[in-house]
């Protein structure tokens, strides 16, 4: 009958043990780091279907300005909007300003 094998050890991880080298910058910010708005499930009153908007934030079409087309339900209310030039996004309401009516 053959004999039976040992289990294998291993030895801990020495990255566990580490120490940070004294001015290594402990507190700095990752780079690339997401900024998450808390706010963002409160919407933006004072927004109705047909007013006209412009698009905040760093997204696609920002800048430009838009007409709201319809509302989009969920945990974060957002709008379908069609800006001026005829393309159509989704965008959160907080990343929508309204524009003053010109008369």
């Amino acid at each position: 009958m053959p004999a039976r094998k040992r289990k294998v050890t291993y030895p801990a991880p020495r990255t566990a043990t580490r120490a940070v080298r004294p001015g290594a910058g402990g507190d700095n910010v990752r780079q690339g780091v997401i900024e998450i708005d808390l706010n963002a499930g409160n919407g933006r009153p004072g927004l109705a279907v047909g007013g006209r908007v412009r698009i905040l934030g760093s997204g696609l079409y920002a800048g430009e300005d838009a007409v709201i087309e319809r509302f989009v339900g969920g945990v974060i209310p957002a709008a379908f909007v069609r800006t001026i030039a005829g393309r159509t996004r989704q965008a959160r309401t907080v990343d929508l300003e309204p524009l003053p009516e010109q008369g």
